[in-house]
C-alpha cells in the first residue's frame, strides 16, 4: 500500500511541477514504437523488484 502511495505521489509531483514537460514526454511515447515502450517498461519493473528486494534485505 505505501507504494502505491508513493508512485501516486511522485506521479502527481511530476504533474503538479513540470505540466508542459509531462506533456510532450506524452506526445514523445506517443511516437515511440510499442516494442520498445514494452522493453522499457519491463526494464523498469525488473529494476523495481530488484530494488525492493534489496532495500527490504
Amino acid at each position: 500500500m505505501l507504494a502505491a502511495a508513493l508512485v501516486l505521489f511522485f506521479e502527481g509531483a511530476l504533474y503538479a511541477l513540470f505540466p508542459d514537460g509531462m506533456k510532450r514526454m506524452m506526445v514523445t511515447a506517443m511516437g515511440t514504437p510499442s516494442h520498445i515502450l514494452r522493453i522499457f517498461g519491463l526494464a523498469a519493473a525488473v529494476i523495481g523488484v530488484i530494488l525492493v528486494w534489496v532495500i527490504r534485505g
